[in-house]
């Protein structure tokens, strides 16, 4: 056939099958965006409790967690440092029943994986619990040379963690001794998000009576007037903070006039949301200048996940998943990382990275670009039998869902065909009109109809909008 330039049905189903028939743009599968911009121009791909590898309160600590997530291309890992015995840190969620694993071995296997699926910088989120002692003992392994922009940041580790004084004391000290020096940061400036009351779950709730009791008290003092003592830092740790020093947010007025731009939040999602249904115009104009990572609230004791769009629809750069937990909010994430070769780092657009951008995702204004997008199902080949079936005689349907701004979000299905998952064929045309495709997800979502009110997954796949070939 290939003599007389035929092709055959073979043929033909095996070019349909491979990598230039991909729905997913050939140029978008290397990185090809500018990687000249400062870190705070990207969307960055970032776990949760990155040690878990189940729920939060009882389940294993594991080096998989760290494994696993770099192997997909995060960028952004969470260690929770606490004194271990013998001198040696131990990395567990706090005040939990969870496991603990050393942090020297944490390090050693972030050492080895770090750079296998991306060449770009990986920041090490440090929730840093330990005596100044054992804070040093962090800082001999966690040791390593930082530079500037992000394409000068290649093979490199930043240390994310809160820091003594100014980058300038702290290059100043760089060859000296610092053993055993410490420096002090008020706890007001030193809290974390993850202190927070209304986001912290307790591992053993108080009981009804204890309860009733406390509802009795008068509120509380503000916790400006309860959190003035002081926390003493390793100068050793604190010095190894460049880019990514950790900072209380208070508010965005208060960044606007004291923050730098090398100094980062964290936002717990509750707090977030809030901010982008009232406050979305300062929240975006926050997230031009500075990293803020968003995490879970700790009634999240299952590891379960919240809906990242809508923390990038505000530019939020570090929206961090718990990565072990699959599901919807883990295809997204997936998903919008496929972007610019899997790098784990993408650019922002232009009314995200712009100070003065008037943009909020309820109110897209000047920055709509509609964009039609007319989507043909044809059919299916070979979908995997139903876990509820006992033969293959699935019952399948597609739905085809955008994510994006709230404008922009809309799902349509299509009809079902009864009994065959071997070559179900729809001939069905979807037409949606989104407004901002820069910020735009598409998933395609393929189900098993069991009954009229139960479907079994059957598979998925999420990508970027932009990233969708034509043809």
């Amino acid at each position: 056939v290939k003599k007389r330039r035929q092709m055959s049905f073979e043929g033909f189903i095996r070019y349909m099958n491979s990598e230039d028939c991909l729905i997913f743009k050939s140029d978008h599968r290397t990185v090809y965006q500018d990687m000249n911009h400062p870190l705070c121009d990207y969307f960055i791909s970032s776990s949760h409790n990155t040690y878990l590898v189940s729920d939060q309160l009882i389940g294993p600590s594991d080096l998989w967690g760290y494994t696993s997530a770099l192997l997909k291309g995060c960028r952004c890992l969470e260690i929770d440092c606490w004194d271990g015995s013998n001198n040696e840190p131990v990395v567990y969620h706090g005040h939990t029943l969870t496991s603990k694993i050393l942090f020297h071995s944490v390090i050693q296997v972030i050492d080895k994986y770090a750079f296998v699926a991306s060449d770009y910088p990986v920041v090490l989120s440090l929730e840093n619990h330990c005596s100044p002692k054992q804070q040093e003992v962090m800082a001999e392994y966690s040791y390593y040379c930082l530079t500037s922009f992000l394409q000068a940041l290649k093979f490199k580790i930043l240390v994310k963690n809160k820091k003594v004084g100014t980058i300038e004391e702290g290059m100043l000290r760089r060859n000296l001794d610092s053993h055993g020096e410490t420096g002090e940061i008020s706890d007001l400036e030193n809290m974390s998000d993850e202190d927070e009351s209304d986001e912290r779950a307790p591992l053993f709730p108080r009981n009804d009576s204890s309860k009733r009791k406390s509802e009795q008290k008068p509120p509380a003092p503000p916790r400006k007037k309860a959190k003035m003592k002081k926390t003493k830092i390793a100068l050793a740790l604190s010095d190894l903070v460049i880019y990514t020093k950790s900072e209380k947010f208070v508010s965005f007025e208060h960044s606007l006039a004291n923050q730098k731009c090398y100094e980062n939040n964290s936002i717990g999602e509750t707090r977030a949301r809030k901010f982008v249904k009232h406050s979305a115009n300062e929240f975006v104009s926050h997230t031009s200048r500075f990293i803020t990572r968003i995490y879970p609230k700790g009634t999240r004791t299952t590891s379960s996940n919240y809906n990242p769009q809508e923390f990038w629809n505000v530019g939020c750069q570090m929206v961090a998943l718990n990565f072990q937990t699959p599901g919807v909010q883990m295809e997204l994430q997936n998903g919008k990382f496929l972007d610019n070769g899997g790098c784990g780092y993408v650019l922002k657009p232009e009314f995200l990275r712009k100070h003065d951008s008037t943009f909020t995702p309820q109110n897209v204004g000047r920055y709509s670009k509609p964009m039609s997008l007319s989507i043909r199902l044809i059919s299916g080949h070979q979908l995997p039998p139903s876990n509820l079936s006992k033969t293959n005689k699935a019952d399948p349907l597609v739905h085809i869902e955008i994510y994006g701004v709230p404008e922009d979000q809309t799902k349509k299905k299509s009809s079902v065909i009864k009994s065959n998952a071997l070559s179900p064929r729809w001939d069905e045309t979807f037409s949606f009109t989104v407004q901002v495709p820069e910020l735009a997800l598409i998933r395609f979502y393929v189900e098993d109809e069991i009954s009229l009110v139960a479907n079994d997954f059957l598979g998925q796949y999420t990508l970027p909008l932009l990233s969708l070939s034509k043809g």
